[in-house]
């Protein structure tokens, strides 16, 4: 795909125009035009010089997109284009205003002007003529632009305005002349008359007030694109690297993938690294949407455009110039910017031939009037009425306007649009596909429970099990040293280390051999009571693996291992229900584990051991009710990403999952995905808003101006059209940066957030009559009733219970809810 710049578009039926003359080159095979950025795409394999050929063709100009230099060329000349109008609006209306005070203060209204001035018709109607010609002139631009559109056969919006300026300046010089000869047969009433016949103030009127529209449009359609611009200012300029030991400021174009670069507090990071030395807080609001600093520290990623808020980090290079995260982030919001939604397909077509028309239907209107016997000067002005009211630039900025704001606010937190099409869709879902590793938990395993036998302590459990799986690759293995680690046990060195697939390991450690695995390998070695077989089945129906461990003849208990659910799930998967969508879970583990998750965060069905294919199959199926957002975070997740109607990937997952998507979340939770689709429901509303004005405006405006309603007493100057006609492209404009306040999380909706992660308690109750694995339940049970707890360790030995929970849950609400079961529970250590 390539992109262009295109210039002299100056409405919707300059972006038609273009795009049909691109589209009609052979080898083209799609084109999008965009009137808000003065961008186009083209894909296809076509030389650059055919496209700019067949845009210079339509009347228009068109170069390639380059890289910054462009960007800085496009800047100056958006600047010097609102500099020019400004100036034209200044000198416009200080030539208005005597213009206004002759035309209309005197004539009408009476106001004084010198006697000999005063009392010769024909001296005010020159002062109008020239007042009114050097307000052309200051303008000319319209005339420009709009006769070349007559002469290429592409007729736009200055065509409609240069014409209606003309005649109206056009007759009324012709009311000049008969003025004149009315002087020369000595007719001076009939000349006096005349005056009330000159419209100059209305052809200098339309071209200020026109001015003025596009001055108001050209500053709102600026908003609209502040996210680009203030994704574009965080890319930092110079980088410190460290270079044969010696530190040097370089461009940040000079960073290679490698280097050695260093972070002080306040500086901005220049490209993807990760942390080699040091500890910091960065901010990464700009990425990922989230408003507190994130904690880095060796081993780390750090993104390119974040700050470094405290500590001095030493990084190492990984992606530089455009692989870094933020290149990418910008592009993709200018791709999807410069991209068209389906919905826009019909207000592009009435566009096409919307100027045309609007010529025949003025000069019908004229014809009309002048057959059922009105004069000239009220045709002529119905005529002009009719030209100068018609918009088709609210026509076309409807849906670009929006898409523009709508992605831009996406990106503002994280969310990453590809295209146009995927915000539109996203507003259109009505069911969401959940992969469950890594999208509704959090994709690696971590310990949950640790259940010793009776005479075993928490620590010699733990012992036992790090001893076993010191050497073991496996993922559960990893989970149970982490858990080791953290109660500060040593593993012990051991031999005969075999694994046994499927089913566990076994190694000697000095005398005694260590036993670990499923409950049937393991009772192979040792007998297992009902109690812990109980339990393990109980954290097995949890969705939970439950890992058992024995030393020589005894059972040292079981340690359940599960990849636990994200914090903020459950709450997300609610929101999405709430807003009338069906939500189910795709994944390829067990039934019995698959269906426990999905019991635990709520979800409306359940799809178990399913392969990738299936997976494409299942949301093909989907399908059938309406369109499918498919959210997953790995490689397995790709063809049914591609096939949804809206693939989306979160953030912490693989790049063939982010390549197959149409969004990307930044940050790794669902609350993302709930923000995402209300964020479309937004935009797909603001887009219908707008092309209901559009065409409401027009299909309004345009029989008011021909005289339609004019039996009513209803009718329409030139001057009120040209403001009706400047202001509808504002309030259309106006109308979308409304989305910059939407809210896209609700004030009852839970999301994972550091904050959130930092705010967690951890408290230790001491439950004395709590004897066996029956209490233990009992225990477990009452306190997971309570919102807020996320994580419950018990430890019957020594009769503890420790409970990770958020601030919202206090010490005595953990003490009552055990109380409740019977039990006289104290705060432990």
């Amino acid at each position: 795909m390539k992109k262009y710049k295109v210039t002299g578009m100056t409405c919707a039926a300059c972006s038609a125009r273009v795009e049909k003359a691109v589209c009609a080159v052979d080898g083209v095979e799609s084109c999008a035009v965009s009137l808000l950025t003065g961008s186009m795409t083209v894909e296809g394999s076509v030389e650059t010089e055919r496209i700019v050929a067949a845009v210079t063709a339509a009347g228009y100009g068109a170069v390639e997109e380059g890289q910054k230099t462009s960007a800085s060329a496009e800047k100056s000349a958006i600047f010097s284009e609102k500099k020019s109008l400004v100036l034209r609006l200044i000198f416009s209306l200080v030539l208005l205003c005597p213009l206004m005070y002759v035309s209309m203060g005197h004539v009408m209204w009476g106001w004084p002007l010198p006697e000999g001035m005063a009392r010769n018709p024909l001296i005010l109607g020159l002062i109008q003529c020239f007042l009114s010609l050097a307000v052309m002139v200051i303008n000319r631009r319209f005339f420009i632009r709009g006769v070349k559109g007559i002469l290429t056969r592409s007729p736009n919006m200055d065509t409609l305005v240069s014409l209606g300026s003309a005649a109206a300046f056009g007759y009324s010089t012709w009311m000049l002349f008969d003025m004149a000869n009315a002087l020369y047969d000595g007719d001076v009433v009939r000349a006096t008359h005349g005056l009330h016949g000159l419209y100059f103030e209305s052809a200098g009127m339309i071209l200020a007030l026109i001015t003025l529209g596009k001055m108001l449009e050209a500053r709102a359609t600026g908003k609209t694109t502040d996210a680009l611009t203030s994704l574009m200012a965080l890319s930092p300029k110079t980088a410190t690297v460290v270079r044969e030991g010696k530190e040097m400021v370089v461009p940040v174009e000079q960073v290679l993938r490698g280097d050695v670069f260093l972070l002080r507090p306040g500086q901005a990071v220049p490209v993807d690294g990760v942390v080699l030395e040091g500890y910091s807080a960065v901010e990464e609001s700009s990425v990922t949407g989230e408003s507190v600093p994130a904690e880095k520290q060796v081993g780390s990623t750090v993104y390119s455009g974040t700050v470094n808020r405290s500590g001095v980090l030493r990084c190492e290079a990984l992606r530089v110039g455009e692989d870094t995260t933020l290149s990418k982030i910008i592009k993709m919001v200018s791709d999807a910017s410069a991209t068209k939604a389906p919905i826009a397909k019909a207000a592009d077509k009435i566009s096409g031939i919307f100027v045309p028309v609007i010529l025949a239907i003025a000069l019908g209107t004229v014809l009309i009037w002048l057959a059922f016997g009105a004069s000239v000067g009220e045709a002529m002005s119905r005529g002009i009425s009719v030209l100068v009211i018609s918009c088709p630039c609210a026509l076309g900025l409807a849906t670009p306007v929006a898409i523009m704001v709508g992605t831009g606010k996406g990106a503002k937190h994280g969310i990453l649009f590809k295209n146009a099409a995927a915000l539109e869709m996203a507003g259109r879902v009505r069911t969401v596909a959940l992969d469950k590793t890594g999208t509704i938990t959090q994709g690696h395993p971590r310990v949950t429970d640790l259940v010793p036998a009776a005479g075993i302590s928490v620590s010699q459990l733990l012992q036992v099990a790090a001893d076993l799986e010191q050497d073991s690759e496996h993922p559960l293995a990893e989970a149970v040293l982490q858990r080791a680690a953290e109660a500060g046990i040593v593993s012990q060195k051991g031999s005969d280390f075999q694994v046994f697939p499927g089913q566990g390991l076994c190694v000697r450690v000095g005398e005694s051999v260590l036993v670990g695995g499923s409950e049937a390998f393991v009772s192979r070695t040792v007998p297992i009571s009902s109690d812990l077989s109980a339990r393990g089945e109980d954290l097995a129906r949890d969705g939970k693996t439950p890992l058992f461990f024995a030393q020589d003849d005894a059972l040292f208990g079981v340690i359940a291992v599960a990849d636990t659910v994200k914090a903020d799930s459950a709450s997300a998967i609610a929101s999405l229900k709430k807003m009338g969508l069906r939500v189910v879970m795709v994944t390829g583990d067990l039934e019995s584990t698959a269906a426990a998750i999905g019991n635990r965060v709520g979800v409306d069905a359940v799809f178990a051991r399913v392969l990738p294919d299936g997976k494409e199959q299942i949301v093909g199926d989907l399908q059938a009710e309406g369109p499918v957002v498919m959210v997953g975070d790995g490689i397995n997740d790709a063809p049914a990403l591609m096939r949804a109607d809206v693939g989306v990937a979160i953030g912490a997952g693989t790049d063939i999952a982010a390549d197959s998507a149409d969004v990307v979340l930044v940050k790794s939770d669902l609350s993302s995905l709930v923000s995402a689709l209300r964020l479309g429901r937004k935009t797909l509303r603001n887009i219908h808003q707008n092309l209901f004005w559009a065409f409401f405006y027009n299909a309004l405006c345009i029989p008011l101006a021909a005289g339609a309603f004019a039996s009513f007493g209803v009718s329409l100057n030139p001057m009120i059209g040209a403001a009706a006609m400047s202001l509808s492209s504002v309030f259309v404009v106006s109308n979308a940066l409304r989305l910059n306040g939407v809210k896209l999380i609700e004030a009852n909706q839970t999301v994972s957030s550091k904050k959130e992660i930092d705010s967690m308690k951890t408290t230790v109750l001491s439950v004395p009559d709590m004897m066996c694995g029956h209490c233990e339940k009992a225990v477990r049970t009452a306190l997971s009733a309570l919102a807020g707890v996320s994580e419950i360790s018990v430890d019957l030995a020594e009769k503890t219970v420790t409970v990770q929970h958020s601030e919202n849950v206090t010490a005595q609400m953990l003490l009552d809810a055990v109380a409740a079961e019977d039990f006289h529970p104290t705060l432990g250590a």
